[in-house]
């Protein structure tokens, strides 16, 4: 039979199935972090039992730790909120006693989970890949079936290496046409979202194709099956091509020698069979489109950088009419508004959606040689990685961020989400580079914009939410 990615993914994988559909599926590689793993170690540790597989599971710290230098250069013991330091001292000690590569708050390759294990070829094609984390969709960029799990599955998977689910249907989106200069992945994704919404691939897996895909760089691939979780997909994935294996070469823990041709010869047949049957099919153009801006507090709440909020009285559906309404009084906005009208308080690059070199580098672009404006109370970049950290510096990325009056800080997922010290106060407004837009997302109170990094950094200039388009360099992309 014509099999898809997502189908010959599983079938490598699968290990029983039962007739109501459950199956059980072996894990390659389970990704673990300070919030949700201390929990799962200590249902272990109670039931006196031991990981199946200590050397496929590898955790890092990056959702509640700090960011700033003067608390990540004293270690733990230099994180002030007290939940934050007890997460990460808890982590520590498991991975201690269980026996689990950690790379912890001061390590060098220490980073956002979704960051550093493709770039430690941690994650590599073919691999089931699991991690206590939604955002887990981001590493099907190199044709990984990765899924994000709860706490009682990451316990599951450090005793069994197996992971309990049922198969999902297969979604086809296919992406198409000329992208125009100075528009991102991000700007795709989130356009995707708002016209299929944030259930749109509800129980499917997506596979994105199509010409635009294969000319998108790995980064903007992996910012795709980032944002899958936002149309409601729990899986996305991109079949293998030459930027595939390319990417792998010389990372640490990638294949080498007569390993890397074994590999090589498996990674290239991970691609969706000609005339694959997809339960759902759907096609996009985007040859004309405009940077994205979100207006509401749902990835799908989104308008071109041109456009106004819109009107919830034009919707004959009552329940959509509804949730615009509750959004737009969460937000403070009022319909008509143009998007270019909205003013900001702070900014944040940064997250496992857009923290990566390129976004570094889209973003550096726009302010070499300019300042933020004044009337912000912050903008804050952060990178995804201690790795990705090095390399900004070295070309001197972090000095333009800097001059231009912004904040260079140390990796983990900052603003993102309230559970760190960088969160917006009540009634603040951000455009942030994120994944999500959920009330009290990046602090209670807190109104969140999600944009490109390219228009984060044009929106820090202007004071305001400005087309990227007219403010960029030819260099910048």
């Amino acid at each position: 039979m014509k099999q898809t990615l997502y189908d010959k993914l599983w079938d490598h994988h699968l290990v029983k199935q039962w007739k109501d559909g459950t199956a059980l599926i072996y894990i390659d590689r389970h990704l673990l972090h300070e919030v949700t793993s201390p929990q799962a170690f200590a249902g272990l540790r109670e039931e006196n039992r031991l990981p199946r597989r200590p050397q496929a599971n590898v955790a890092t710290v990056d959702h509640a730790i700090p960011t700033t230098r003067s608390e990540r250069s004293a270690g733990i013991v230099g994180i002030g909120d007290d939940d934050a330091r007890l997460q990460v001292q808890t982590l520590d000690e498991y991975c201690h006693y269980f026996d689990i590569r950690q790379y912890g708050i001061q390590h060098a390759w220490q980073g956002i989970v979704h960051v550093i294990g493709p770039e430690l070829g941690l994650t590599l094609p073919g691999m089931t890949v699991v991690c206590g984390d939604s955002h887990t969709t981001t590493h099907g960029a190199f044709s990984s079936l990765a899924h994000g799990i709860g706490t009682s599955e990451v316990e599951h998977v450090l005793a069994t290496q197996c992971l309990v689910r049922k198969k999902m249907k297969n979604m086809q989106v296919v992406i198409t046409g000329q992208l125009p200069k100075h528009v991102s992945a991000k700007d795709v994704v989130l356009a995707l979202i708002s016209q299929i919404g944030n259930a749109g691939g509800q129980g499917h897996a997506i596979e994105f194709a199509g010409n635009v895909v294969s000319e998108l760089s790995i980064e903007g691939r992996m910012t795709l099956c980032n944002m899958a979780i936002e149309a409601g997909a729990r899986v996305g994935l991109v079949a293998v091509d030459d930027r595939t294996v390319d990417y792998f070469h010389n990372r640490p823990f990638a294949p080498s020698g007569e390993y890397w041709h074994r590999a090589e010869r498996y990674w290239r047949s991970l691609t969706s069979d000609t005339d694959a049957y997809f339960d759902k099919v759907y096609s996009m153009d985007v040859s004309e489109m405009e940077p994205q801006v979100s207006w509401g507090t749902s990835p799908d709440m989104v308008v071109p950088i041109s456009g106004k909020i819109p009107d919830p009285q034009a919707q004959s559906d009552a329940g959509v009419r509804s949730a615009m309404e509750q959004a737009l009084t969460y937000m403070d906005l009022v319909p008509g508004t143009s998007i270019s009208d909205i003013a900001l308080d702070r900014i944040f690059i940064g997250s496992c959606t857009n923290a990566r070199i390129e976004d570094l580098r889209a973003a550096a672009a726009i302010l070499k040689g300019k300042r933020i404006a004044k009337s912000l109370k912050q903008a804050l970049v952060v990178p995804g990685s201690q790795q990705v950290k090095r390399q900004a510096e070295k070309e001197a990325l972090d000095q333009i961020f800097i001059a231009a009056g912004m904040e260079w800080r140390e990796p983990g997922c900052s603003m993102c989400l309230a559970m760190n010290a960088d969160k917006l106060e009540n009634g603040e407004r951000c455009a942030s580079t994120s994944n999500r837009n959920f009330e009290g997302r990046q602090g209670y109170g807190g109104r969140t914009h999600l944009v490109s990094p390219a228009m984060a950094a044009a929106a820090a200039v202007a004071g305001h939410f400005v087309d990227c388009r007219f403010i960029a360099p030819e260099v910048a992309h």
